[in-house]
């Protein structure tokens, strides 16, 4: 039975996004902006003189018609091998068992958390295939060549997985009696009754397949693994082409590396993250998963594949300085808060609430009311900065997650004013700063 006075699943009654047209303008231009930034590092492509030669008539020339890439046996051989070779091991690996969150209807759900085993897995296939390749890697020479075309293969797979996560919202759950149905937990943002703007926003909370947790699944894995392993093909390729490790792709894929498998190791962080307790599973964020972060945030490395630069040790110091601060701000911020919500660090100082909780406004959460983001935000600049000085294309990242956590801030923002009401200007008058302390 469900602990809420009111309905089950309330319906939504107001939009993000400024609505249907901001939502229409994000599903047909974000993708737009993936395949055009996927073309801008093309070998053949001049990315030095980003806005000089800038000819979207010639980037374009190299897209396929639609029907070629819908009937392409070969590339959705590929991509569906990768996402359904990690949802079996998802599935079948070990690992232990935790609760989620408690949801609307009383219940909790039940989460498998297995990174170790599959991360072991993945870099064990890989030492695999290079022993028996003699370092070939023909798998990671087809990604290399393929990126723009693979990349359109999976904008295809998201629209395609949103229209069935749309239709999904709308069955029955069976219950675990096997005894009859129940109405699924939908999202709070999600339930509008609108087509176009809950299919978006996601109409389920967390959406499922047998065991499969389908939003949990896509957040950690196909599209976070396939970022590092573009940026593995990209350092494979130049040292085939050349030879040498360069040492910029080194610390580029490295470090992405280690901040991709942080995230995945740490896995039983996100159960409490906005984007699983709160946010539906619709294009938006499968969009997201999927498709904009493995082929955009690799751009560092796709960049220095086609145009090398060589750091001198001052410089790759200070690079690693840079995400190291920014690691240990994010890291020691969220424990610091998760710590808390256990019922340590009682000398802190904190605001009580009228619900019975507590706002905390010290340590690093006395700085901003995001600090975790501030570190994030440092890491993804020490990334930037790799790609030295010759083109503002790889500081898409910096500058796009910047844009991202604003945005976050702000609806994190709108959520607590309507939670704890006067409290919430209380917390405000103590921690005024948003993101970054003495700034915003």
């Amino acid at each position: 039975m469900s602990k809420q006075a009111g309905p089950l699943n309330p319906k939504t009654t107001s939009y993000e996004f400024s609505g249907i047209p901001g939502v229409l303008a994000i599903t047909f231009g974000l993708p737009l902006v993936c395949v055009v930034l996927n073309q801008m590092v093309r070998v053949d492509y001049h990315v030095t003189g980003l806005f000089s030669n800038f000819d979207i008539a010639e980037l374009w020339n190299h897209i396929k018609p639609l029907k070629w890439y819908l009937t392409n046996r070969e590339l959705w051989t590929y991509y569906l091998t990768w996402f359904g070779g990690l949802a079996l091991f998802d599935v079948t690996l070990p690992g232990r068992n935790v609760d989620g969150v408690e949801l609307r209807d009383g219940t909790k759900l039940r989460y498998k958390i297995n990174g170790i085993a599959l991360t072991t897995t993945l870099i064990a296939i890989l030492g695999i295939r290079w022993q028996l390749t003699k370092g070939a890697m023909p798998e990671l020479q087809y990604l290399y060549d393929n990126q723009t075309d693979l990349c359109i293969i999976t904008i295809i797979f998201s629209f395609l997985m949103s229209f069935f996560l749309y239709a999904l919202s709308f069955v029955p759950l069976m219950k675990k009696n096997g005894k009859g149905t129940k109405e699924r937990v939908l999202s709070v943002s999600g339930n509008s009754g609108n087509i176009i703007y809950d299919w978006f926003i996601g109409r389920e909370l967390n959406p499922r397949l047998g065991p499969l947790d389908l939003k949990l699944f896509c957040e950690l894995r196909p599209g976070l693994l396939l970022w590092f392993l573009i940026n593995v093909a990209c350092l494979h390729h130049h040292y085939v082409q050349t030879g040498e490790l360069n040492n910029a792709i080194l610390f580029v894929t490295l470090a992405q590396g280690f901040y991709v498998f942080d995230g995945v190791l740490n896995e039983e962080g996100c159960l409490t993250m906005m984007d699983i307790t709160t946010d539906g599973f619709g294009y938006m964020l499968a969009f997201g998963d999927l498709a904009l972060v493995p082929f955009t945030y690799t751009l560092q490395a796709r960049y220095l594949s086609v145009s090398p630069i060589t750091f001198s040790r001052p410089y790759l110091a200070f690079l690693i300085s840079i995400m190291a601060l920014g690691y240990y701000i994010f890291h020691s911020s969220n424990k610091q808060k998760s710590d808390f919500r256990q019922g340590k660090l009682t000398h802190l100082k904190s605001i009580d609430t009228k619900r019975g909780t507590k706002l905390l406004c010290d340590g690093w959460w006395g700085m901003s009311q995001h600090m975790n983001y501030f570190g994030d935000w440092l890491i993804s600049l020490s990334w930037c900065l790799a790609t030295g000085f010759q083109t503002p294309l790889t500081y898409y990242y910096s500058l796009y997650f910047a844009t991202l956590l604003i945005h976050r801030q702000q609806r994190d923002e709108h959520l607590c004013k309507i939670k704890y009401g006067d409290d919430w200007k209380k917390y405000e008058s103590a921690v005024p700063y948003k993101i970054v302390p003495y700034v915003y």
